[in-house]
């Protein structure tokens, strides 16, 4: 953040924010590439579905991570 925000505001450091952030856009993603999908799917363009269901699996990939590196960080 420009401001210089390290938790004082928020609760949350920075980093960990920006992991929490990380994750939920990710799974945001998901959810949006699936509508991405079912357009394509509906036009018959399989080439441009296929592409949104691998943008959509490297969202899921990335959503897990995050939620791993969340996970070990919380516990400690």
């Amino acid at each position: 953040m420009a401001d210089g925000e390290t938790g004082a505001i928020t609760g949350t450091k920075d980093k960990d924010y920006n992991i929490i952030w990380f994750t939920e856009a990710c799974l945001s993603n998901v959810l949006r590439l699936e509508t991405y999908v079912e357009d394509a799917e509906r036009e018959g363009d399989s080439e441009l579905a296929d592409f949104f269901r691998r943008a959509q699996s490297e969202s899921r990939k990335g959503a897990e991570q995050g939620k791993q590196l969340l996970k070990t960080r919380l516990s400690s």
